[in-house]
Formats: C-alpha cells, structure tokens, sequence
C-alpha cells in the first residue's frame, strides 16, 4: 500500500511539474526564430486600441529576417510600431517591417523598443484573456502565438497608447 501510495505521489508531482514547466515555456519557434511569451496588457475600458508584446524575438540564424505584418481575431487590424524617439524627439512611429538581425534578440516588451497595435479591438482585453495573433516573417515565414492578457511588473516610462 505504501508503494502505492509513493507511486500516486511521484506521478502528481510529475504532472505538476510538466504543468508548471509548459506554463514557463510560452513561445514558439518558426524557422530561425525563438518567439518568447507573447503577451498583451489589459486594455483602458473605452480605448479602441490595445498592445501585444513578446518578450524577445530571437534570430539563431545567420541571415536577418523581418517581421512583415500581423493579425488577430480581436482586432480590425495590427500596426507594427516603434517605440523609439525619432530624430525630432517624438515618440515612435509606424513600421512596414521590424528587421530581425542574425544571431541577436529583438525586444518587443512593454519596455522595449517595439509593440504591436491592436487597432480597433473588437472587445476590451482583460487580465487573463487569451488570444491568437499570426505573425508574418520574411523568410521565417507564418506562426500563430497564444498571446496572454497580463499586467506587467514593471510599468514602462513614458508609456503610450499608440
């Protein structure tokens, strides 16, 4: 009975476990490219726009690639967006592409140099939600991510609703 028992007790552990360990492995990978924890903050009630985020976009490969455009069910249509002043000062501006350079890490975060605009959400994104988003590559090619509705710890200075 003993046996049994230590038996049970070691095979929930190990589910657990597995459990805990797929939580902390959200991303995916799509030729060259690691997408590490795609995410989205929750949405301000009345704004029409939202933001999703990865932590990073790892390239392993030996050639850039570029992020191209994105969708989502949620929304009407996704912007890809600087986050960086540009040579007057102003915060960001709209890309046709974020190049993804050979054997580095882009950040995408909410206190990185890039986000994704979800233009014209379709209803407010609230903690713990869930949803798609396809994101196109130039040579990676196309890669669906579940992207996590989530308060970040850490808030970003000067953060915008773009």
């Amino acid at each position: 009975m003993q046996s049994l028992f230590k038996r049970v007790a070691q095979t929930t552990l190990a589910v657990a476990l597995s459990a805990s360990v797929s939580v902390l492995a959200h991303g995916a990978h799509t030729g060259a490219l690691e997408l590490d924890h795609p995410y989205a903050v929750p949405s301000v009630p009345g704004e029409p726009h939202g933001k999703a985020f990865l932590r990073g976009i790892k390239n392993t490969g030996a050639q850039a690639d570029r992020l191209l455009s994105a969708s989502t069910p949620v929304a009407q249509g996704v912007e890809l967006f600087s986050l960086k002043p540009d040579a007057t000062g102003h915060p960001g501006m709209a890309l046709a592409a974020i190049v993804l350079p050979a054997k580095s890490t882009t950040l995408l975060r909410h206190t990185g140099d890039y986000q994704l605009s979800l233009i014209a959400l379709k209803q407010a994104l609230k903690d713990g939600d869930r949803f798609d988003l396809t994101l196109n590559f130039e040579r990676a090619g196309t890669q669906t991510v579940k992207v996590w509705v989530q308060t970040p710890r850490e808030v970003s200075v000067g953060d915008h609703n773009h």
